[in-house]
């Protein structure tokens, strides 16, 4: 039986069966046996193959071998896991971010606390340009931000957006090469990505973020879990609106 997945996943890339024979170096004729015939290959060309055709693995073969493998490979991308956002160690997230070479991305509703770092404000100053840097907080007007207001119980969540837009004004003008924009989605995870890392830092019903788990992890090829959480934040981007002097000063 063909391999329709495999054939239609180098159609998706606009690969040709030689362009991933030289990526993950086998003979052409290897993989044109993957998709002809259906035969399964070996585990490290099963996830090189998965990794140069930017799916996961078990969305090619329905391979045991696989989706054990799989499993192992995402609980390996758990670099740690940190029981309150509060316990991550001050440090951690300018490191985090110094580290990064070509994606610094914040997905949250206000990150009061970030916004009001101003060792962050001059890292971003630094990256920008060699680096893709992009923010995205909370539409103050929407209904997810009211809601999440409601759900921590203080209610007050548009106003720690706007406080947030205030500390980030003076980069709007002087880094134009920073993108601000404003989403109006709900989040269930607020996330921080510095390249291959990520910190999820999760959202309980009823606690404020900095009383919530926060996942520590490292993109692994084959592994998935980074790629679950990296994906969400391009979606939410996509769908956000740039920020205009009217979201800063109400006027």
């Amino acid at each position: 039986m063909s391999n329709e997945r495999l054939r239609s996943a180098l159609l998706a890339q606009g690969m040709t069966v030689q362009d991933l024979a030289d990526a993950i170096e086998v003979n052409p004729k290897t993989i044109e046996r993957w998709i002809t015939q259906g035969k399964v290959p070996y585990r490290r060309h099963q996830y090189a193959a998965a990794s140069e055709l930017g799916v996961d693995v078990t969305t090619l073969w329905n391979d045991s071998r696989a989706v054990d493998t799989a499993a192992d490979l995402s609980k390996a991308e758990i670099v740690t896991i940190y029981p309150h956002r509060h316990m991550v160690p001050n440090t951690l997230w300018r490191e985090f971010y110094e580290r990064a070479e070509s994606h610094i991305d914040v997905l949250v509703y206000s990150g009061l606390w970030l916004s009001e770092d101003p060792l962050f404000h001059d890292l971003l100053r630094r990256k920008v340009g060699a680096t893709q840097v992009r923010i995205l907080l909370g539409d103050p007007d929407c209904a997810a931000v009211h809601q999440r207001g409601i759900d921590e119980g203080h209610r007050i969540m548009d106003g720690k957006i706007r406080n947030a837009l205030v500390n980030y004004r003076p980069l709007f003008t002087s880094h134009p090469g920073i993108g601000f924009r404003l989403h109006d989605g709900t989040l269930y995870n607020s996330l921080f990505r510095s390249d291959d890392e990520l910190l999820v830092n999760t959202h309980v019903y009823g606690i404020g973020a900095y009383m919530a788990p926060v996942l520590h992890l490292r993109r692994l090829p084959g592994g998935g879990l980074f790629d679950t959480y990296a994906n969400s934040i391009e979606q939410a981007w996509g769908g956000a609106r740039p920020v205009t002097d009217h979201d800063i000063t109400g006027a």
